[in-house]
């Protein structure tokens, strides 16, 4: 018989295993490859849950885990700022020094705690087994420390303490408030032209989830055949949108699955319609996208082509791209060709088109609601790298249309300097131009301004903050 005695029961906790949430984990691993990797959420999360679906047993997900997993990862994500300023108070370092997987738990449960309906005791108690699971029991610990702090007041009363008062310093107010960098704040309201009311609900729709907006491709698919679907409703301005309500998924579409309809944004939309409307002198026969990845634009215009006899020729430089291209416009009731092109050396002669699409790369500051990790990542020098090349496609698009001919110069940013300042600058350089206004193009769309051009806006329009200036060829 050994002479060790046996230590008494009572002398410490016995172990336990922590318990495996698989929509939280789902929710972490999600977070952790838009951190690590640069991914976007809306690229991540699907074969995520498409994987999580297809699992036998208890971690197979329904509808509801997979909502929640959704909300989790998008609203810690649109609420980054506040979160972090809120954490920041409740550290004992600088945020810089705590690990980015501790702080993407942290802020998992502050969306927890102050985003959501879920009970604060739920809230933490979950939180904690996430970080017992993917951090360990001594960073567990810690994650429970700062969320109870967290849990001791409101998103307003934090708000309270973290944000400055507006008199002081109002774009810096914005900023933590509405989770959006003090820069973006201050770009945007320049773009809507001042007004504490207008910018206020502009940032508050970057914060709010968006519909899913499907299109039904002329020829090939009717807005009255998508309006069959469950929680379908009709789009607000183009006639060939239709909205999924409560969260649809259109992968469960049949007119999406076999290419006959898309997801597409109806400002996205309404850019292709206006460009098809615009009035022109002469032919009309011949039509260019000339940055038509990933080919949503494309595949509208090449059906509008179709029903009139006009040939779209889908152009995108980066080949992969062209094969998504070529991908949406598969099956399309009319002629059509996509080629791989470096859009600033057409291998096109000049003068060869009746209508000219440019809808050029950018800060994609206009779709923050779908891509709320964009706001982070983007920089105000990124301008720098953007405004040569937007000056170089819009050039080529209007030495590639014919003289009476026009051009539609679109983006997916409100900012000034990837619009209104780019067609100024170039048109400068031809003379032979004129702005056409754009405004009539949308027939029923409130609130354009005062024109030519037109800026959609996600708080008046429902719709992504795409710009488009119609330009025509005079000479």
């Amino acid at each position: 018989m050994s002479d060790t005695p046996r230590r008494p029961r009572t002398a410490g906790k016995s172990y336990r295993r922590p318990k495996k949430d698989p929509v939280r984990i789902l929710a972490f691993d999600a977070l952790r490859a838009v951190d690590e990797r640069d991914a976007y959420a809306n690229l991540v999360l699907p074969p995520l849950l498409r994987k999580a679906r297809e699992k036998e047993g208890p971690e197979k997900f329904d509808g509801r885990d997979a909502a929640l997993a959704t909300e989790l990862v998008y609203g810690t994500l649109r609420r980054q700022g506040t979160y972090d300023a809120i954490i920041a108070e409740c550290v004992d370092r600088p945020l810089r020094e705590v690990d980015p997987p501790v702080l993407d738990v942290l802020s998992l449960g502050a969306h927890q705690l102050l985003g959501t309906r879920i009970p604060t005791h739920a809230a933490v108690s979950a939180t904690v087994e996430l970080a017992r699971v993917v951090l360990g029991d001594g960073r567990a610990k810690f994650v429970n420390a700062v969320l109870r702090k967290i849990a001791q007041n409101d998103l307003d009363g934090w708000l309270a303490k973290v944000a400055p008062p507006y008199d002081e310093d109002p774009e810096d107010h914005l900023a933590v408030v509405h989770s959006h960098p003090r820069w973006v704040v201050s770009a945007l309201w320049d773009s809507l032209g001042g007004g504490r009311a207008g910018i206020e609900e502009l940032l508050a729709a970057d914060n709010e989830r968006p519909e899913v907006t499907l299109v039904a491709r002329p020829g090939r698919s009717t807005a009255e055949e998508l309006l069959g679907e469950e929680a379908a409703v009709p789009g607000r301005w183009s006639p060939y949108a239709v909205r999924l309500t409560e969260g649809g998924e259109p992968g469960a579409v049949d007119a999406v699955r076999e290419g006959r309809a898309g997801v597409q944004d109806e400002g996205s939309q309404l850019v292709a319609l206006a460009l098809a409307n615009a009035p022109l002198d002469g032919p009309d026969g011949k039509w260019l996208d000339g940055c038509a990845g990933p080919g949503g634009k494309a595949a509208l215009l090449a059906a509008l082509a179709a029903e009139r006899g006009a040939v779209l020729l889908a152009s995108e430089k980066q080949p992969h791209r062209a094969g998504l291209v070529a991908k949406a416009l598969a099956g399309n009731p009319g002629p059509y060709q996509v080629i791989a092109a470096d859009g600033t050396r057409p291998p096109w002669r000049p003068g060869t088109f009746d209508r000219v699409l440019m809808d050029v790369p950018c800060t994609g500051l206009g779709a923050l609601r779908r891509r709320p990790e964009a706001r982070w990542r983007r920089r105000p020098e990124d301008l720098e790298g953007f405004g040569p090349l937007q000056r170089a496609l819009l050039r080529t698009a209007l030495e590639s249309v014919r003289v009476g001919g026009v051009v539609g110069y679109a983006t997916c940013s409100p900012h000034l300097a990837e619009t209104r300042a780019v067609v100024a600058d170039v048109l400068k350089q031809f003379p032979d131009t004129e702005l056409v206004d754009a405004r009539p193009l949308l027939p029923g769309v409130p609130e354009l301004g005062e024109g030519p051009d037109v800026q959609l806006w996600p708080h008046v329009h429902g719709t992504d903050a795409m710009y488009l200036a119609v330009i025509r060829r005079t000479a």
